[in-house]
């Protein structure tokens, strides 16, 4: 709202100076200056009070106690309760619910993970919750993990408020782990670091600027920091909401050479889930798993590699930098569940 205001603002402002250095040129120069300070009080006063109007909007929007609100340059972080249920909304998008994220977080890191034994060094993109840490911390071999997300706010947030930092058991304060507030692409164009295994936790590609974080210049960039048979995972948005989009994915990580592994899981707070294992080599799932899990299970691990019919492979381009396909896709995809 703050953002929307500013704008209003200054172009009040830009009509006033327009005004004023061809005010000999205007027959109702003095009235159009009057119209436009009435506009720009008016647009002050909103402005002064638009941290009320937006408390008061998400008191309607949310049905659950607010416990936490903030706006960063990069976007609205808003935590709610209800009763023993945290949950965590950017942008008004839900992220997560405490009460099953750990299906989530464990489709997307053991399954991976579990058939690295060697695995020492650990890049997480995105996942500034800690959350995906949690997981991967269970490792007693994991050497180091360094997370980079862009919002500082996220992960401050996350590593001092005392409810949160319950729920991802401290993760960020380990020792192994470092953390970086910085733009993904940019902070692996500057690195020449190489890791074992990496996962991709960012947002859904709902715009253009993360829409780039799944394109196939990214995940050419991305494979360039993956050790000798090193493994990466990519959070892929629904299968079953989002098909077209979710197979994108897939051919897009193919298109750069690496072998694509799609699999999806059940969280009841989004649905069908999806996930996309990618390497230099074929993959096999785990037949076991060495660390504590409250979902996964050897027995179960293969059915979640296996698409029914409406969930089945779908034709789609690849997502490059120059076309945004994937943002086109998601948005007509969403658009129709929304109806």
């Amino acid at each position: 709202m703050r953002s929307g205001l500013l704008f209003g603002l200054l172009n009040v402002a830009v009509a006033l100076w327009a005004c004023w250095l061809f005010r000999q040129q205007l027959q109702n120069a003095g009235w159009l200056r009057v119209q436009g300070g009435v506009s720009l009080l008016a647009l002050l006063a909103a402005f002064a009070a638009a941290g009320e109007l937006t408390s008061l909007a998400e008191a309607h929007l949310y049905a659950d106690e607010i416990v936490h609100a903030e706006n960063t340059p990069y976007q609205r972080i808003v935590v709610t309760r209800w009763k023993d249920d945290l949950r965590l909304h950017l942008n008004n998008n839900l992220q997560f619910s405490s009460r099953d994220e750990y299906r989530y977080h464990e489709a997307l890191v053991h399954p991976g993970l579990a058939t690295l034994p060697a695995a020492g060094r650990v890049l997480v993109l995105g996942g500034g919750d800690g959350l995906a840490l949690r997981e991967i911390l269970k490792y007693p071999q994991i050497e180091s993990v360094t997370l980079v997300d862009l919002d500082p706010a996220m992960t401050r947030l996350f590593a001092s408020a005392p409810p949160l930092r319950k729920l991802n058991q401290d993760a960020l304060h380990s020792p192994k782990v470092q953390v970086v507030n910085a733009d993904g692409l940019q902070w692996l164009e500057e690195n020449d670091d190489l890791f074992d295994f990496v996962v991709v936790d960012f947002p859904d590609p709902s715009n253009f600027a993360i829409g780039k974080l799944y394109s196939a210049a990214f995940y050419r960039l991305l494979e360039k920091h993956l050790a000798g048979g090193g493994l990466m995972v990519v959070q892929s948005t629904s299968p079953l909401y989002a098909r077209q989009s979710f197979w994108c994915v897939v051919t897009t990580l193919e298109s750069v050479g690496l072998i694509a592994t799609p699999y999806h899981a059940l969280v009841p707070s989004f649905g069908e889930w999806g996930f996309v294992l990618a390497g230099r080599r074929d993959y096999r799932p785990p037949q076991s798993y060495a660390v504590d899990t409250r979902f996964l299970s050897p027995e179960t691990t293969p059915a979640l590699f296996l698409f029914p019919k409406d969930m089945a492979r779908v034709e789609a381009e690849v997502n490059r930098l120059n076309n945004q396909v994937l943002v086109r896709y998601f948005e007509h995809e969403w658009r129709q569940v929304i109806r």
